[in-house]
């Protein structure tokens, strides 16, 4: 088994692809080991597939993954997951803003005995109200409804541990929640500073609507971790609260006409609570359905969010949930 597997998610980088082969070689070279270069091509259409296919053929220790379409980052980082063989498994950006130089020190803290090791972004050279500002409000934000208290939840330079790799739901975009799920999956999880470049080639695939959407990943993300295996517990008590404010509203009907004349028919209370017990019902069947989904999720055969156009240098995939 390959002691080190390196995990690159690629999506139009073809000016880049060149200098981070040869960072890569000088960073990884002088440590040893045997190790590999996944590169996942996420459906570029700018050449990159070109230049990957270049630089397989020089180096049988670069790999490719060659998606049939743009899945998207998490998908392409399951990919290159699954694909792997290394004990350990480094992932990065492939625009260089993320430095190889890094992992030699990512490797060495990984050795102290964690299972993941995760590179904060020392001097991040990003636009301060585009990506800069967003990124410390979403970091807050998901400190705060997680309880993970890393502070750079979206630097993609990682060293993991094979066996907690594998055990990440990455699915959707959850790639940016890596640190809450390897944390959740009982992870031992240590951050410490790296480098940050400015991007000098390509073009950045980030936009404000992305912070959008990690509000969203972080309710499906609180969900799956408090209540995947107990849906009926969240459902379940909202339609609860529901019934009971509807049967409050129904008493104060009733006691309004009692004491004060008011009849029910116009009184807007009763139709409150009509509309509360409704509500009510609908929750609880709601987290019934979600009891027969959760046990159909955890009994079915796991599926994979990508589909694979050709490899390079790969025969098949090394984990079974590629097959």
């Amino acid at each position: 088994m390959m002691n080190l597997s390196v995990v690159i998610p690629i999506k139009d980088e073809r000016d880049n692809l060149r200098p981070l082969d040869q960072r890569l070689r000088q960073a990884l070279e002088p440590l040893g080991i045997t190790y590999e270069v996944i590169l996942v091509d996420d459906g570029s259409i700018d050449g990159s597939f070109e230049v990957l296919k270049e630089l397989a053929a020089r180096d049988a220790r670069v790999k490719v993954v060659r998606l049939r379409r743009n899945f998207g980052q998490t998908p392409a980082l399951q990919a290159g997951i699954d694909y792997s063989s290394g004990e350990v498994l480094i992932t990065m950006d492939g625009d260089l803003q993320n430095d190889p130089a890094d992992i030699p020190v990512l490797l060495d803290k990984l050795a102290e005995g964690y299972d993941a090791v995760l590179g904060l972004r020392a001097k991040r050279q990003d636009r301060l109200l585009l990506r800069r500002i967003p990124s410390y409000l979403g970091n807050w934000i998901i400190r705060k409804v997680t309880g993970v208290h890393i502070k750079d939840m979206g630097c993609t330079l990682r060293a993991m541990r094979r066996e907690l790799a594998e055990a990440l739901p990455l699915y959707g975009e959850l790639h940016r929640f890596v640190p809450v799920l390897a944390q959740q999956l009982g992870g031992r999880l240590s951050q410490i500073p790296v480098r940050h470049h400015p991007r000098v080639a390509g073009k950045t695939k980030y936009n404000l609507t992305r912070s959008f959407r990690v509000l969203l990943d972080l309710i499906t993300i609180k969900f799956l971790h408090s209540y995947l295996t107990r849906p009926m517990h969240v459902m379940g008590l909202a339609g609860l609260l529901s019934m009971g404010m509807g049967a409050v509203s129904l008493l104060a009907t009733v006691w309004m006409k009692s004491h004060s004349g008011i009849f029910m028919t116009g009184n807007p209370l009763l139709h409150l609570s009509i509309m509360l017990e409704m509500i009510g019902i609908q929750f609880i069947s709601m987290g019934l359905l979600g009891e027969v989904m959760t046990r159909t999720y955890f009994e079915s055969q796991g599926k994979t969010a990508y589909t694979v156009h050709n490899t390079l240098n790969l025969d098949r995939p090394v984990n079974r949930r590629a097959a």
